[in-house]
């Protein structure tokens, strides 16, 4: 931050002089910029003045994409050093390029990447040895950044298998470094994200070596008896039952103190906590551990015994905020459920009060929710916090029939436990903040994109197969799939959980086998089940007999099954609440107070009828600048926006040529700034796309 500093001042100095500057090469050196994931840049060539004057400076095609089923993402914020960027490609290989022209420079040709939606690649660098680090399927692979060989040396053959050291009884083999690890001197600290099922394997924080491979410490996210928050799982031996609380998000370094912070998962199984009674740490958690040693500094716990996927979405940004006239290192992180929390970066003192405030406990037999949750004081929520019918879309196509759902359901408050009876989730499951992160500048204002969307669920006694019992492939469908799905095979409105109707037109049936098998995307994999099991679901979902093909089916262990995250629409397509659906917010840490919301996103037919612009469901980060700019894509409409950071005004957009549905990067080189956002769209129903596209000013002053 300190170099990040000195750019800025030297720039303003060279602007307030009349002197355009020469600008130096600035590289984007981390996931979301730097090791304080501030996704900030000093650079300001590009400024609220000339902004409307950006083209399209390159254009990379980095393949792959599903054109027909629009099944593929690229999640990517590419990283530029020296003039090299690094990406991710739709199809989940790693490449360089020119960060200039975009010319290709080298691509990676795994074959052995589990269908992962990677986040990005890490870089580390010690005089001549310069290594990329990439997260694809279960291994951790080690490149040469200049030839993009894999470095035999590192692991077995140049990977690490980061399944090894976190299994346990009964787990699937589902795991993914699908978001960038951090680097701390001559270690990679490596979270991963496992499935979330009561099959789920451990998920602990491991350092490796990242020379050699290999591993450094273990932080153990589900306690070993004696110690510390092992009495906060019951029954016992947590470790052997249990499954998930891993670092799916990634994290934020203090290189200064040695301090690496880490936001946690919810434990396996997400919507009912029966079998791990308690408040379940490190599951839900901020962790601060030493990063030299892995040992835990301090924690603080967001959700007590999660039982509705409330895990924090993104790393947390580390700032520098004033209070009292003290300058105070602070670290900030953003919730699913609206909320920004805001600790003492060295003590994890919280800067604002938090209070325990009681939450509706009645639940379904067995289950035992906490009877608080902590709640910050200030800043306020960045967005509601319920719904109900005074919050339904005043011009909802069929709003009758919305109030009389809506009227049988449990809503009207946060944390209010899955029973038969409809749940209403406000915010969605996944936010809210989400996995895009939020932006921080150096006069401690954050700001967070943000969806405001109803979703719901409930949850279902499973129809258990007797001991040895016979069942048919519809059964078992009903039983392993139909929660994310759909009973019906529909899947959810926005394409998230696809429909498996007519599956036999798109995919063969060995390729749905490899699926079950190795598990693709957000699906885990289903290998810890019987092949006859696997076969039985595959013959059903490809209509091969399944009236009376029967197999001896695995019992499932836990009693309920939830029903689905049904994101909320009316019979138009639009959700069910009143606008804004999706939103920018602008908080000043300082004082914990709001400076500014606006929409994110628009539906065009909308606003072509006089309907303000809503903002939309959204997916990707910001990135602020030093010209008091705030660029941003994310949104369903495909545009990519720059933002006046500090009214919240629009000052110019752009159509790409699918959703970017990741976070902005910029950089310098040759004198010239660019931005550039990986347009992979394929979420929320948009097309799939394989694009990278930098923008710049067509001249330099």
């Amino acid at each position: 931050m300190k170099y990040l500093l000195i750019i800025a001042s030297l720039l303003f100095i060279a602007f307030q002089f009349g002197h355009p500057p020469t600008l130096p090469d600035t590289n984007w050196t981390e996931y979301n910029g730097d090791g304080a994931r501030s996704h900030y840049s000093p650079l300001a060539q590009i400024n609220p003045e000339n902004v409307q004057q950006l083209k399209v400076a390159w254009t990379y095609g980095s393949g792959g994409a599903d054109t027909t089923g629009n099944r593929t993402q690229i999640q990517c914020n590419p990283i530029v050093v020296d003039g090299v960027l690094y990406g991710v490609s739709a199809n989940t290989q790693a490449f360089a390029l020119n960060a200039a022209t975009g010319q290709e420079i080298w691509r990676t040709k795994l074959t052995d990447n589990g269908g992962t939606t990677s986040r990005g690649v890490t870089y580390w660098g010690d005089g001549q040895d310069k290594r990329i680090l990439f997260g694809a399927g279960k291994w951790l692979y080690a490149f040469d950044a200049q030839t993009g060989k894999p470095i035999d040396s590192f692991g077995q053959d140049g990977r690490i298998d980061l399944k090894e050291g976190i299994e346990r009884p009964g787990a699937d083999n589902y795991v993914q470094p699908n978001t960038p690890n951090t680097i701390y001197k001559n270690l990679i600290i490596v979270g991963v994200r496992v499935s979330e099922g009561e099959t789920a394997l451990l998920g602990d924080v491991r350092a490796y070596d990242v020379r050699t491979g290999q591993k450094v410490w273990t932080f153990h996210t589900i306690p070993q008896p004696g110690e510390f928050g092992y009495d906060t799982w019951a029954p016992a031996n947590p470790r052997q039952r249990l499954g998930g609380a891993n670092a799916w998000a990634g994290m934020a370094i203090d290189r200064d103190r040695g301090i690496v912070y880490i936001p946690t998962g919810s434990a396996a199984y997400d919507f009912y906590g029966g079998n791990r009674k308690g408040n379940n740490l490190y599951a839900n958690c901020l962790l601060a551990l030493d990063a030299t040693t892995g040992k835990r500094v301090w924690h603080f716990q967001f959700v007590h015994h999660d039982i509705w996927d409330r895990d924090p979405p993104a790393p947390p940004s580390l700032l520098t905020v004033v209070q009292a006239g003290k300058k105070i290192d602070a670290v900030a992180q953003t919730t699913k459920q609206g909320h920004v929390f805001v600790f003492d970066r060295v003590t994890g003192k919280p800067l604002f009060p938090v209070v325990e405030k009681a939450f509706p406990t009645a639940a379904v037999a067995g289950e035992q929710p906490s009877r608080t949750q902590p709640i910050p004081t200030k800043p306020a929520p960045f967005t509601k916090q319920s719904f109900t019918e005074k919050d339904i879309n005043p011009w909802a196509s069929n709003r009758d029939e919305i109030v009389a759902t809506l009227r049988k359901a449990h809503t009207g408050s946060p944390y209010i436990p899955l029973t038969s009876t409809m749940t209403i989730f406000f915010p969605g499951t996944d936010g809210g903040a989400q996995w895009g992160g939020s932006a921080v500048d150096p006069e401690g204002v954050i700001y967070i994109p943000a969806k405001q969307n109803p979703c719901f669920s409930s949850l279902v006694l499973k129809e258990q197969p007797a001991s040895n019992a016979s069942v048919t492939g519809a059964q078992l469908y009903s039983l392993r799939c139909a929660a994310c799905h759909g009973a019906d095979r529909r899947g959810n409105h926005d394409g998230s959980y696809p429909s498996l109707l007519g599956l036999e037109a798109r995919l063969s049936a060995n390729a749905v086998h490899q699926v079950l098998l190795k598990g693709r995307g957000m699906m885990p994999s289903f290998s810890h089940l019987p092949e006859a099991e696997r076969k039985a679901i595959v013959d059903f979902l490809f209509n091969k007999g399944n009236a009376t093909q029967t197999v001896s089916a695995q019992k499932a262990g836990l009693p309920y099954q939830h029903t689905g995250y049904n994101r909320w629409y009316d019979s138009n397509g639009y959700p069910v609440s009143a606008p804004p659906w999706g939103t920018l917010t602008a908080i000043d840490l300082n004082t914990g107070e709001h400076r500014w919301q606006v929409p994110l996103g628009e539906y065009k037919e909308l606003t072509a009828k006089g309907v303000a612009p809503t903002g939309t469901d959204n997916y990707g980060g910001p990135l602020v600048t030093g010209s008091n700019l705030l660029f941003i894509a994310a949104s369903k409409d495909e545009q990519l926006r720059a933002f006046d950071k500090k009214t919240g005004k629009i000052l110019w957009q752009v159509q790409l040529p699918a959703a970017g549905y990741a976070s902005p990067s910029t950089y310098s080189v040759g004198g010239k700034q660019y931005v550039v956002i990986a347009c992979g769209g394929g979420k929320l129903n948009t097309k799939s796309g394989d694009k990278y596209v930098a923008f710049a000013l067509p001249t330099v002053p």
